[in-house]
């Protein structure tokens, strides 16, 4: 795979989201603004580069596998944590301010990123994490989490990432002692003694 074709599997994705991040700007509510589209990018960027062909590190199965560990962690988390603290907004509009979910779910994506296509340009994982701070940021900056909140929705999304990988890779690796497999009606879960 070319840096062409790498190029374009990026500009692809991000003209897929800036109408998007245009029109959410206006909106007043404390869920608005670009962060609502940005936070998802690394994990549309993630599936752009493979469906064009880009060589990640890992099979199709394996990154979906790894990817959904990842998610279901980090808002399992999140919300965890949400429904138990209370810290209020910022802006004063809800007390679901700690940790922030916008983040956790952009350095969650960032990270998968990061593991799946580090190996091809450095560029693709900083370009993840650019995103993702830049999330972070704008969280910050429209009045919506302290600090501290998007420190922590940032650290809960690379733990996650960390977590879902080890597992996943326990279940999918070439090395697994444990083997999944389905024939459409079942599920079987095989485990090597």
């Amino acid at each position: 795979m070319t840096i062409r074709n790498i190029a374009l599997a990026l500009m692809l994705t991000a003209a897929t989201a800036l109408p998007h991040l245009a029109q959410a700007q206006d909106k007043p509510h404390h869920s608005d603004g670009m962060s609502d589209y940005l936070r998802f990018a690394p994990w549309v960027a993630t599936y752009t580069l493979k469906a064009a062909g880009v060589e990640g590190s890992s099979s199709w199965k394996r990154c979906m596998v790894n990817s959904a560990l990842s998610m279901g962690l980090t808002v399992g988390v999140t919300y965890t944590l949400k429904q138990t603290i209370h810290e209020k907004r910022p802006d004063g509009t809800d007390n679901k301010s700690f940790p922030s979910g916008h983040t956790a779910v952009a350095f969650a994506g960032a990270a998968v990123l990061d593991k799946e296509y580090r190996k091809v340009s450095p560029w693709i994982s900083v370009a993840g994490y650019a995103v993702a701070t830049t999330v972070a940021v704008d969280r910050v900056c429209r009045n919506h989490h302290h600090w501290h909140d998007v420190a922590a929705g940032a650290a809960i999304g690379l733990l996650s990432t960390e977590a879902a990988y080890w597992l996943g890779d326990k279940i999918t690796g070439e090395r697994s002692r444990w083997h999944v497999g389905t024939d459409g009606q079942s599920l079987s879960v095989v485990v090597e003694l």
